[in-house]
């Protein structure tokens, strides 16, 4: 592969290979990298691309998640009532091959925190599997709909909710819970991939036997070695309702056989209501793929007190570094610091602030512990005003991406302050648990957004774009050096890779917070194709003139608007003449 004396050296493994015209699971690859090697539209012809087809499912919630495509079939999965749907992508217009209504239970909808959305799917072992939001997780029959199994893993009545993307690595599907907000006990779970059956299942918070603590597990800093610190960094039996959920991403290393995922915040989120590190909340694992054991972890934000869950996606990379290659990852934490970590060790290679934040002071280099600015401390009844950045950080869980050809990470943030007040609150089961009160606004300059490209080695940006309004799609970058994003207002762009510039904008009918995809046609074109429909934590702006309305509809691209789906053999009008048509198909009278 050629690379132009720009290229910083940083190369990912892009396992397992799939067709570069197939999208099989939301981060496209193990290593979640949301590249694709498609470069058929280009900068020469981008300019051009415009609507080839879309598809609208009725659903008012946030439309978070990212279409998948494998033989000439594309998978789609609504918010709640998560139905699934499969498109014939062979066929005039996509038409639906079939679909499936798993009929989740609408409480639900009340015990969710931040919207009934759904955030991915995955395609595997002719499967598509996803999860409910009433804490099911479903693998359907690719071709037919038919439900393969379905297995329950929390009772919605307590709190939990399931809005993740099932994850399957190997023979396994890896599922986390949400529920912070309610004081859930965090986990991660692993299940059969052929029969649905629970494997294991590890929690984030409590004694070292419930989080799948052994004597591999090796952290490299001090100060989190110890037994059972996930119980006695907590006020006693606090870790029971401690949150630190797993509701983001998940990757994998396939030469390690190690999984990597976050963990949510610390509850209550009143943080003098639990002195200590509250560990592991606001942290990462480094899990072995087939037991779940630990091998390492790392708090990246330690008794958090302003809601910077740690469950952003971990993008596997390989970089050099001081003169020998080092298997990396790369976290855009909530908390405004973006980390580049040896993915076998848990060492912080790197941790330089992405965007603005007045929380820390900086990262210390020895502990790898945040230096914590003592003015920016919340404290009971007391308000604390201009905390930057605010609960959803510098950036949420909209994935990143990252291009091989360039070296670069792409990412949507945020550029969002708040002022807060903690009150102190009580555990009642299924019940908010909460503590926080937040009043949002735009930090310095004004804009909500931005959408930058950083050099994980370098620890910088290499250039941004201003947004008016936040950037809350996930990335995509292709073989050709194109990188597309979304923004909440509804503007869907492709920009170029390595400067920044941007080349083509498409104003769509409701914000943007889901993923972007391509994919080949079954005729050999290549298209681009993202879901607008605003909701989630992007309502945190709805109040932001111009915020625009909910929406349901899948957008698909093309250049010139070509396709399959349209031009000759098509019923359509003849120049000149009225589309209404008297029905000559019936037969002759005489």
């Amino acid at each position: 592969m050629a690379h132009d004396p720009g290229w910083n050296g940083a190369a990912a493994n892009l396992a397992p290979n799939d067709p570069p015209g197939e999208w099989r699971r939301p981060g496209r690859d193990y290593a979640g990298t949301r590249y694709s090697p498609l470069n058929q539209i280009n900068a020469g012809n981008v300019a051009e691309l415009k609507m080839a087809w879309s598809f609208a499912d009725g659903v008012p919630y946030g439309h978070e998640g990212a279409p998948l495509v494998a033989d000439n079939t594309m998978y789609l999965v609504t918010p709640f009532p998560n139905v699934a749907y499969a498109l014939d992508l062979t066929k005039p217009g996509a038409p639906i091959k079939w679909t499936y209504s798993p009929n989740p239970s609408p409480m639900a909808i009340g015990k969710a925190c931040c919207d009934a959305v759904l955030r991915g799917w995955a395609l595997a072992d002719g499967k598509l599997i996803f999860n409910t939001l009433d804490d099911h997780t479903v693998a359907v029959d690719a071709q037919t709909g038919k439900e393969l199994w379905r297995t329950k893993l929390a009772n919605v009545e307590d709190g939990v909710t399931t809005t993740m993307a099932a994850t399957v690595y190997k023979d396994k599907v890896f599922v986390g819970n949400s529920g912070g907000e309610l004081g859930v006990h965090g986990w991660l779970a692993a299940l059969d991939l052929k029969s649905g059956k629970e494997l294991w299942r590890a929690y984030n918070t409590g004694p070292d036997d419930q989080v799948k603590i052994g004597a591999d597990f090796k952290p490299f800093y001090p100060w989190m070695r110890g037994k059972d610190l996930g119980a006695t960094t907590w006020p006693a039996d606090m870790w029971k309702h401690g949150g630190s959920a797993s509701w983001g991403w998940i990757t994998y290393d396939p030469d390690l056989n190690l999984i990597y995922y976050g963990t949510a915040n610390p509850s209550p989120r009143v943080p003098a209501q639990r002195p200590g590190l509250n560990l592991w909340s606001a942290a990462m694992f480094a899990r072995d793929a087939d037991s779940g054991m630990a091998r390492w972890a790392f708090q990246f934000t330690p008794h958090d007190q302003w809601d910077y869950d740690g469950v952003n996606e971990d993008v596997l990379i390989d970089i050099p570094w001081r003169g020998q290659t080092r298997k990396a990852l790369v976290q855009f934490n909530r908390n405004g610091f973006a980390y580049t970590i040896d993915r076998q060790t848990g060492e912080v290679l790197v941790a330089k602030p992405f965007g603005n934040l007045n929380w820390a002071l900086g990262v210390d280099p020895k502990t790898a512990q945040p230096i914590v600015n003592p003015a920016m401390q919340p404290k009971p009844g007391v308000k604390l005003p201009n905390a930057c950045p605010t609960d959803i950080g510098v950036k949420d869980w909209q994935p990143a991406a990252f291009s091989p050809r360039t070296g670069l990470l792409y990412a949507g943030i945020f550029n969002i302050c708040m002022d807060l007040t903690d009150h102190p609150v009580s555990y009642i089961a299924g019940t908010p648990y909460d503590g926080m009160e937040m009043k949002r606004h735009a930090g310095p300059g004004g804009n909500w957004g931005e959408f930058m490209a950083w050099d994980p080695i370098q620890g910088r940006k290499v250039w941004s774009i201003k947004e008016p309004f936040m950037t809350m799609s996930g990335a995509l970058v292709t073989g050709s050096d194109l990188v597309f994003y979304g923004t909440v207002d509804g503007w869907f762009r492709a920009v170029d890779a390595r400067t920044g510039k941007v080349l083509w904008s498409q104003k769509l009918g409701s914000g943007v917070i889901g993923q972007p995809i391509t994919y080949l046609g079954p005729d050999g074109r290549q298209y681009v194709a993202v879901y607008a429909g605003v909701g989630g934590a992007a309502m945190v702006a709805a109040q932001q003139p111009g915020f625009p309305p909910r929406g349901d509809t899948l957008y698909v691209f093309s250049v010139g608007g070509a396709s399959n789906n349209s031009g000759p053999g098509l019923l359509s009008s003849q120049p000149g003449k009225p589309a209404a048509q008297p029905d000559n198909t019936s037969p002759s009278q005489t």
